[in-house]
């Protein structure tokens, strides 16, 4: 068991709901640092922006593990033997995840349209999730790479 698994208090599908759920939390964290930030240092308008677009992408990333967790509860409650009932399942996941972002980019030009938008803040907003995603990946100290090359 190595120190993510202990920390998370158990085993290898804790460890990855407590990275998920650190992604999150550091998202938010993130999220408002960049708004207060952006506010300090340009303006209102530019803090919004940040704020719109981090709010969305944080609520779409957190409605993929929503997903994920349903699709992985039923594939495990299907038998083996029932490939017909694991594909429907496969391809509703699939389904929802496109529809996801078709509403996610309405949203975003629905946006655009009615107030105006800094593209600077909000691609900063958008991009929030990935910093978390890197910043808490580097973080756990897991190394993927073999280490002799």
């Amino acid at each position: 068991m190595n120190k993510q698994d202990k920390a998370a208090g158990g085993n290898g599908a804790d460890s990855e709901g407590y990275l998920v759920r650190r992604v999150i939390l550091f998202s938010g964290l993130l999220l408002m640092v960049l708004a207060a930030g952006g506010w300090y240092l340009s303006s209102w308008f530019f803090a919004r922006s940040v704020l719109i677009g981090g709010l969305l992408v944080n609520v779409s990333f957190w409605l993929l593990k929503t997903d994920i967790q349903q699709l992985m509860q039923r594939v495990g409650n299907v038998e083996a033997r029932q490939e017909s009932a694991f594909t429907f399942e496969k391809t509703r996941f699939f389904l929802k995840f496109y529809a996801r972002l078709v509403v996610l980019g309405l949203l975003l030009f629905v946006t655009a349209s009615q107030m105006t938008i800094d593209v600077i803040g909000l691609t900063l907003g958008l991009a929030a999730i990935m910093f978390s995603v890197v910043i808490i990946g580097l973080s756990t100290g897991n190394c993927w790479m073999p280490s002799k090359v």
